[in-house]
């Protein structure tokens, strides 16, 4: 299950990008810039469905979208960046 999730292309980039604090959609967009906006909406539906992140809707206007982690994204995020550490050492 865990390989379903983090082994899409782009799936570890979106958790690392929410680590520090939610962010809208455009904003996590400009973080990786290589990745089209079709396949960043799949991916956070995706991770959304999987417990890993959380979709809040901002309801000032205008009404805007902002994702965050859920516990088990942080749990999740913690380990990629201990597997960041490892490669950063070794490869």
């Amino acid at each position: 299950m865990a390989y379903h999730i983090i082994g899409k292309k782009w799936m570890c980039l979106i958790i690392h990008s929410l680590m520090e604090e939610p962010k809208r959609f455009g904003e996590v967009c400009s973080l990786i810039p290589e990745l089209s906006k079709r396949v960043l909406t799949e991916r956070m539906k995706e991770l959304e469905d999987s417990g890993i992140i959380l979709r809040n809707i901002i309801t000032d206007r205008p009404i805007r979208s902002e994702y965050s982690l859920t516990r088990k994204g942080h749990d999740l995020g913690v380990a990629l960046q201990r597997v960041e550490s490892w490669a950063e050492k070794w490869l």
